[in-house]
């Protein structure tokens, strides 16, 4: 199965960064969900959550503060302006 490789960053530096099968994210316009061979585009970020969900299937979930989401080839990027870990079980709100 094809797999994502994804940065997630904020001013600080990187905040994760590793393979995936899928990575969902807060775009100005609604959730963008991204997945291998997703066509590139660049999106603005509001405030939400972003979640990465290994191939494994162990999930992250940062909520964030706005920012913005690139995807070129398999490779996204995700830089925010403040991001903060979200543990299981709890809305990250």
């Amino acid at each position: 199965m094809a797999q994502l490789e994804v940065d997630l960053v904020d001013t600080d530096g990187t905040i994760w960064s590793g393979e995936a099968r899928q990575v969902s994210a807060p775009a100005s316009d609604g959730e963008i969900g991204i997945l291998a061979g997703h066509t590139p585009v660049l999106s603005v970020l509001r405030h939400g959550e972003v979640r990465v969900i290994e191939a494994g299937g162990a999930v992250h979930r940062w909520s964030v503060e706005g920012g913005f989401l690139s995807v070129d080839g398999d490779q996204v990027t995700v830089v925010v302006d403040a991001a903060e870990a979200v543990a299981a079980g709890t809305s990250g709100r």
